[in-house]
């Protein structure tokens, strides 16, 4: 996944202020379980719209 799509789905999810405070390993499991759900969403979503 690149810097700029984790970027992007951390502030949809509100994390992007840890992560830009404390840097990615601040993010907690869940919250990168997440993170990994709204990229397969995004993903799947751009496959379907083909």
């Amino acid at each position: 996944m690149s810097d700029a799509l984790k970027a992007e789905i951390a502030k949809e999810l509100g994390v992007y202020n840890t992560v830009k405070a404390e840097g990615w390993g601040s993010v907690s499991s869940r919250d990168c379980g997440s993170m990994v759900k709204k990229a397969i969403e995004m993903a799947e979503r751009g496959l379907n719209g083909r």
